[in-house]
């Protein structure tokens, strides 16, 4: 459950911000002090820290005022990015939500524009991180009850910021979840309880069902569970006017548990192997925001839910299986598991002829290696698309990459014993290949794919103070909009 938000248009007076508790103060950079509520006590926090009052820029100063208020002040340059504001405001926040205050107030002065933008920034990264994940030693009881903003009033009541904020909590609670809280019947019984709640239609083609239709790729990884319970489940939201507008086609990687299979991962590697069901996350994320938001779009989501196992059933290196599209593939690494159950869930999804595909899977190692941790890449089958993902990146606040991913690189899957490789062994630009590879799989459809290598950000990314970040949720609103704008 989010905070509840208050608002009001005038600017926090001193004796507002005196009784406030717990307050962020937010002002353009270069503003000056004189008229700044709690200045006094600013200005000598300043001077004991020897710090210039454009310090504020660099880092957020936290004082405590004489009515026993903590507040943290902070300067937002009107030109820096909105990953950087967020990350600028995720900073000052964590020194007060630090003390587990059940009311905030957020305090933004200076011109029309900069509160706008200032005060719908700290409403999102501190909806965002109110509340404890559910693996969190905290107690529930210490989160965040109700956030105050003062100086400025929204269009929407900022119903926006909180749609893509609960879709945000989403994704992570989930993504957060034991492998033991989360098998793919347990993911699959709280996909329908969340269908229920958002209104959605749900199918679930089952594991007996997908070997039935010859969905060979997912049915391939699926096949080492002892308990046959592995998906891929369906989700429709319909929020166009006419039902004859063609939908978005989201589909998402939610591979509960990956131990590597017979390509057993090592310790270090296998650790936290269950989020990699997170690019299914973020879809779900998306699609509960787009839901709350009551956007006027069709939606089809593609959920391939499964567990990566080691046993007797396990697919093995060297296998040939067949895909549900017809395409043969030569199992080379079992820990390539993510192309493979995404290559029938993508099948689907393009068979419904949808106007565009978008997938998110936390695929591979080689992304980590081109971009690191604090962004994700994508690939594109046009330049506009790719255009479009990019704006979308600085438009969310969760910043993306665009990769090329020309056909000649396809000579590195080419297979003696069926139409593809699944991926080589020499560990070079797999993150391309994987491309090329699901590539095949997708047929005419305009296709973006999210390799989400900035899910887990050590001491958190952007917006958000967990690890485990939600990167995917704000970016992929943000792509949907502008796709149907």
């Amino acid at each position: 459950m989010l905070p509840e938000l208050a608002e009001n248009k005038q600017e926090i007076s001193a004796k507002s911000l005196a009784a406030a508790g717990h307050a962020l103060v937010l002002l353009a950079a270069s503003a000056p002090l004189s008229a700044l509520p709690g200045a006094a006590e600013l200005r000598a926090t300043l001077k004991r820290r020897d710090l210039k009052p454009d310090a504020l820029a660099q880092s957020p100063v936290a004082v405590q005022l004489a009515g026993g208020t903590l507040a943290v002040y902070a300067m937002l340059a009107p030109e820096a990015s909105l990953f950087d504001t967020h990350e600028q405001i995720r900073k000052a926040l964590a020194v007060l939500l630090a003390e587990h205050p059940k009311r905030l107030a957020i305090a933004v002065l200076g011109n029309a524009e900069f509160k706008t933008r200032a005060a719908e920034a700290a409403v999102y990264v501190a909806l965002v991180n109110a509340s404890p994940l559910p693996t969190r030693k905290a107690k529930t009881d210490n989160a965040l009850q109700r956030i105050a903003v003062h100086g400025q009033l929204s269009k929407d009541a900022y119903a926006r910021v909180r749609a893509v904020a609960e879709g945000n909590v989403l994704c992570r609670s989930l993504t957060a979840l034991p492998p033991n809280a989360l098998t793919p019947a347990d993911y699959r019984k709280r996909i329908r309880a969340l269908a229920k709640d958002y209104g959605w239609t749900v199918e679930e083609l089952s594991y007996a069902k997908l070997k039935k239709m010859g969905a060979g790729a997912f049915c391939a990884v699926a096949q080492g569970s002892p308990v046959k319970d592995a998906a891929i489940v369906r989700l429709s939201y319909r929020g166009a006017a006419s039902k004859k507008v063609r939908p978005l086609a989201l589909v998402g990687k939610g591979i509960c548990f990956d131990t590597g299979g017979h390509n057993l991962k090592p310790a270090r590697y296998m650790q936290r192997m269950n989020e990699d069901m997170n690019g299914s996350a973020v879809v779900l994320g998306i699609l509960a925001a787009v839901s709350r938001m009551k956007r006027p779009v069709n939606i089809d989501a593609w959920l391939a839910i499964a567990e990566n196992h080691i046993g007797p059933d396990a697919y093995r290196p060297s296998e040939v299986v067949k895909a549900l599209n017809g395409t043969t593939i030569e199992i080379v690494h079992t820990d390539a598991e993510g192309r493979m159950a995404l290559a029938d869930a993508l099948t689907l999804a393009a068979r419904e002829h949808p106007a565009q595909i978008v997938d998110f899977a936390t695929l591979t190692g080689a992304m980590h290696v081109a971009v690191g941790v604090r962004m994700s890449g994508i690939f594109a089958t046009d330049s506009t698309l790719a255009h479009q993902a990019s704006r979308a990146g600085a438009a969310s606040g969760e910043r993306v990459v665009a990769f090329p991913a020309p056909a000649d690189y396809d000579s590195a899957l080419d297979s003696d014993v069926a139409d593809i490789k699944q991926c080589t062994l020499d560990g070079e630009a797999d993150h391309i290949l994987a491309t090329r590879f699901l590539s095949r799989f997708v047929g005419d459809t305009p296709w973006i794919h999210v390799d989400l290598a900035a899910h887990i950000c050590k001491g958190g990314l952007g917006a958000v103070m967990s690890d485990t970040n939600g990167f995917g949720v704000g970016w992929g609103v943000a792509l949907l909009e502008s796709l149907t704008s």
